[in-house]
């Protein structure tokens, strides 16, 4: 809870108090698990970078709605981090709206990809990576929003990428979509500052992750290049750390976002792509 006051000002028991809680006297600690009281809705959770924010936002106290379409995976999940598990197909509205609206926080982080040249790009690929990565995210928080205007606190992280802030060729469902999450992500921070929400976007490079892996042989089919070669010709080409990324250090990244000395950033990009977006 974020508190204004003059250099040198002391405040009255009653302030002290009042600021030691979050709204409606819940309570706001500020140590590991500073998100008991909370509860947290993260889709994709059921691997890679959805399942570390789950597993990280669980640790640090939250209740969490592990949302995802792999049944038995979301299933494990939930149990090991004593979540709730929602199997849902965010290509379906219908789902998608019938998912809790008692979110504090809001990590929306399911995606898919499809790698082709724009005018090999199946049309209803494309709709697809667009009903996923972008309709789902806003009915997920047209759902949510009201809850955390009401008790006054709200974290919304969108898991976008650095294809947010930049293109790359044979991506053209994934580049609109996550440039789509930037500018949700944007309105939202807008339209929830005064109800003490905040929205923010984490953009990965190239993770360690199922979707990752699962792109090398397309990569060097499109690039013309050996699948030996994708990684360091194509994945960090541009990176300053020749790394991938763990989806731990993303999960780092949002639950920093969640904490109680971030209250004022909102709207905000932050790049976790080993300095790609630094050229």
């Amino acid at each position: 809870m974020e508190s204004t006051q003059s250099h040198g000002a002391e405040r009255s028991p009653a302030a002290q108090t009042a600021a030691a809680a979050g709204p409606g006297g819940r309570p706001a600690p500020d140590g590991p698990r500073f998100l008991t009281g909370r509860t947290a809705l993260v889709t994709g959770a059921a691997g890679g970078i959805g399942r570390a924010c789950a597993v990280a936002l669980a640790r640090a106290g939250a209740a969490v709605h592990v949302v995802d379409i792999a049944a038995d995976a979301a299933k494990e999940v939930a149990a090991e981090i004593g979540g709730t598990c929602w199997v849902t197909d965010l290509a379906d509205p219908d789902a998608v709206d019938a998912l809790p609206a008692d979110a504090d926080i809001v990590v929306n982080n399911a995606g898919l990809q499809h790698i082709a040249p724009l005018q090999d790009f199946p049309p209803e690929r494309f709709a697809l990576i667009q009903r996923v990565m972008v309709e789902a995210p806003f009915r997920i928080l047209r759902r949510t929003l009201p809850h955390m205007y009401a008790g006054g606190w709200g974290r919304i992280v969108n898991i976008s990428s650095v294809h947010g802030l930049r293109a790359s060729p044979y991506k053209s469902a994934y580049v609109v979509a996550k440039h789509a999450l930037e500018g949700l992500s944007k309105t939202v921070a807008l339209e929830g500052a005064e109800h003490g929400v905040t929205s923010n976007c984490v953009n990965p490079g190239y993770v360690r992750t199922p979707l990752v892996e699962d792109q090398i042989a397309t990569q060097a089919v499109a690039h013309g290049i050996a699948e030996s070669e994708v990684v360091e010709k194509v994945m960090l080409e541009r990176t300053a750390i020749k790394r991938l990324i763990e989806p731990d250090e993303v999960a780092a990244a949002v639950l920093w976002f969640c904490s109680p000395h971030t209250g004022y950033i909102t709207g905000a990009s932050l790049p976790v792509d080993g300095g790609w977006t630094a050229h």
